[in-house]
């Protein structure tokens, strides 16, 4: 099933959608879709934002974006573990200069620094709650007592 045929969006709107994904302009998308005058492009576009169908289209789309995008949290956790095994390397770039001018470029691997291993198994330590030395409050609860009617009666 097509996207045209999920949202049941015609060429111009899902063409107007997808520049917009891209664009983040509705005026612009508008004036790539449907190549009108600046101000219907302006109205238009704004109208067509609206739209629950397009709306819906390109929500989900910025979803499939995102999410190929953005690290989700079981990546982090797995990375910031790799960091703090030592298991993960850096680039470093060294310039070497040579007589009459001569420079050149070696880039090398090396492990990730102590300080920086450390810094990820205290992330991971964090995440976990580790550190935490407020657990024996965590279910505490406060009450608070009115009692300021009795002190004026009193």
């Amino acid at each position: 099933m097509t996207s045209k045929n999920l949202y049941n969006l015609t060429e111009k709107q899902k063409r107007f959608a997808d520049y917009f994904i891209e664009t983040g302009n509705a005026t612009e998308s508008y004036s790539k879709a449907y190549k009108a005058d600046a101000k219907v492009c302006e109205s238009n576009g704004c109208r067509l934002l609206r739209n629950a169908k397009i709306k819906a289209y390109i929500d989900q789309n910025i979803a499939k974006k995102d999410e190929k995008r953005i690290m989700k949290q079981d990546e982090i956790l797995e990375l910031l573990t790799e960091l703090a095994r030592g298991n993960l390397t850096e680039e470093v770039i060294n310039v070497i200069s040579k007589g009459d001018f001569k420079q050149y470029i070696k880039i090398t691997d090396k492990n990730i620094s102590h300080k920086d291993r450390l810094k990820a198994l205290e992330l991971l330590a964090k995440r976990y709650r580790m550190f935490d030395d407020n657990l024996d409050n965590q279910n505490r609860q406060v009450i608070i007592v009115n009692d300021i009617d009795e002190i004026e009666d009193g």
